[in-house]
């Protein structure tokens, strides 16, 4: 799509000097005396929180870490603490000049000596023949690799540069070159030089949030660089290249499979793209009237389970962090007004910005993209959706809101659900998907499917004897109907030929008054079959019924019940689902023919 445009409109012809003034530097005082009351308060809360927090070292220990133990963590605690130290004495500095000019020099200073602005999970490059973290524990400071964090720290020092130019050269003009040095030879340079970077789509195919999220930060850093416009023309042409090999590997649905909570990075990524290539040709390139551009940015409404709640299969938050600025500027482009009541909802605070992972430019965006008037209050949950290409589910009838799915095991941030549901009784959730977790070494591993919270024994899905369903993409729903009212599918290719499994369909099937979930099951050989719920609330069995909270769930007398807490003790999770989950499972005596359904309705 973009290529094809260039080749009529040549970028070089596009852009618009003006447009490369992103934002209002610091000696813009209309501006930055413009923001509002609450968002200088803000800036002064960022400011005292960090003023009295030294920047933390970052160690060799600390990276090795990962490599060593599996933790994550020991590099990015410090990694990102630097970072939103320096993004606050930024903005202190723009609020009220000089106010935290040291910490912001100090800030430069570490991170442009940081000998890599990769974290230490992301330290090789995974195209075929690439070392593992095992052979290469440390980073190769002669062969920069640029990922998204090392993508978003360029960004974040051009920005400060930009921001603050004159308060920086009268500390000494060699902060803002040794910014420009170390911009050009870790992030302009490399990605102009290779093809080699996994998230360009040359060296391979399977493309995810990483594309447009790192060329979203790369064109910052190149359009607030002294490059001329000649190379940032050619900077952005290859960029756009990269945008639509990453545009060819979404569905035409504009689903995400990387889950709700990815939006951010993903669908909210290309929406910076967009919004900076609008900006940099002063409004002559634009694309908000493409269909397929359309439902990538709406993609988070229809995932709306209502009250705050979202559907979050795969790695993904019941309850996750949005860029509200990102959804209300889509829903003002694309003339939708739910979705910019949605965005002005979840505008959120500038803290969120930068707590999330520090989204500077997002930060900036809120500070001077005020909403132009007050939106409709925003609506609840998504009445009636379905995204064939992902083969989601979203329905709302009475009390319930239902989300289900089809789909693969071989998904982006893939958890073995197919077949799987979320069900909301007034608001809040009942039958649930425990979602994320802090990552770990393991987290993208070969070990990935030993975590709990990814297996489809903590799905609510049928266990056959002992067995579950399998990752890989062959392992898909089969057969799958989008019905007035619910979804049909086979499950059968989800799970191992070590089954024995001749038929497994499901079929939901909603109403005002209950859901109910049919599985006809034929097996080669007798089996139990066990049935696994995912429960918010503490459950309790009488005589084929299961309540849980206001949730009753009525199913055959003869399936023996247990029920397991799940403490969540995981902090990312607790952020979620505070307290514990509960794991109930109905096992069947063995048999090869097995038609069980399960209502779930309102507790009397």
């Amino acid at each position: 799509m973009f290529t094809e445009y260039l080749k009529a409109c040549p970028l070089s012809g596009l852009l618009c000097p003006a447009g490369r003034d992103l934002y209002p530097a610091a000696e813009d005082r209309d501006a930055w005396a413009a923001i509002t009351p609450e968002h200088r308060r803000e800036i002064a809360a960022l400011a005292a929180q960090y003023e009295g927090i030294p920047y933390p070292l970052r160690t060799a220990g600390g990276f090795l870490a990962f490599s060593q133990s599996g933790s994550r963590q020991a590099d990015e605690k410090p990694y990102f603490t630097r970072r939103r130290k320096l993004c606050a004495a930024v903005l202190s500095c723009c609020l009220s000049p000089g106010a935290a000019l040291q910490d912001a020099a100090d800030g430069v200073w570490l991170l442009c000596e940081e000998s890599s602005w990769v974290i230490s999970a992301h330290n090789v490059n995974p195209i075929p023949g690439a070392p593992s973290p095992k052979e290469y524990p440390l980073p190769d400071v002669d062969r920069p690799y640029v990922d998204l964090f090392s993508a978003q720290t360029g960004m974040i020092l051009s920005l400060t540069a930009h921001l603050l130019g004159g308060q920086l050269d009268g500390v000494t003009p060699m902060l803002r070159r040794r910014i420009e040095r170390e911009v050009r030879v870790r992030i302009l340079s490399p990605f102009m030089e290779t093809d080699d970077f996994w998230w360009m789509g040359v060296r391979r195919k399977d493309l995810n949030n990483w594309t447009p999220w790192i060329l979203s930060n790369i064109m910052v850093c190149a359009a607030l660089s002294p490059m001329t416009d000649g190379e940032l023309a050619r900077l952005l042409t290859r960029a756009c290249g990269m945008l639509d090999r990453y545009l060819d590997t979404l569905p035409a649905d504009g689903g995400c499979d990387e889950g709700t909570g990815y939006w951010n990075m993903a669908g909210g990524a290309l929406m910076d793209c967009l919004t900076l290539l609008e900006k940099l040709t002063g409004g002559r390139m634009t694309f908000w009237q493409d269909e397929k551009i359309r439902s990538i940015l709406t993609f988070p409404l229809k995932m709306n389970l209502g009250n705050g709640w979202f559907v979050n299969f795969a790695d993904c938050d019941a309850r996750p962090f949005l860029s509200g600025d990102r959804l209300e500027t889509a829903g003002r482009r694309l003339m939708d007004p739910s979705l910019r009541a949605l965005g002005t909802a979840y505008r959120g605070t500038l803290a969120d910005q930068l707590n999330d992972v520090p989204h500077f430019t997002r930060v900036l965006d809120l500070l001077f993209s005020r909403p132009e008037e007050t939106p409709a209050e925003p609506a609840g949950a998504a009445g009636d959706v379905y995204l064939p290409d992902l083969q989601v589910r979203v329905l709302k009838k009475g009390p319930f809101v239902l989300a289900c799915k089809g789909g693969h095991n071989g998904e982006s941030h893939n958890h073995n659900d197919v077949g799987s549901l979320i069900l909301t009784v007034n608001g809040e959730p009942a039958v649930v998907d425990a979602g994320n977790m802090v990552y770990t070494a393991k987290t993208f591993s070969l070990e990935r499917y030993t975590l709990w919270n990814v297996r489809a024994a903590y799905h609510n899905l049928p266990l056959i004897g002992e067995m579950e369903q399998r990752e890989g993409r062959a392992h898909a729903a089969r057969q799958v109907h989008c019905t007035g009212d619910g979804l049909s599918l086979s499950l059968a290719d989800t799970y191992g030929a070590e089954a024995g499994i001749e038929t497994l369909d499901r079929a939901f099937v909603l109403t005002e008054e209950r859901l109910t979930v049919t599985d006809t099951i034929l097996l080669k050989d007798p089996l139990p079959v066990t049935w696994v719920w995912m429960l918010r609330q503490k459950p309790s069995w009488t005589d084929g019924t299961v309540t849980a909270g206001q949730l009753r769930i009525r199913c055959a007398k003869d399936l023996s019940f247990r029920a397991e807490e799940i403490p969540v003790t995981d902090e990312r999770m607790k952020r979620n689902w505070p307290g514990s989950l509960w794991r109930v499972t109905l096992r069947s005596r063995p048999e090869t023919r097995f038609r069980e359904t399960f209502e779930f309705q309102l507790k009397e």
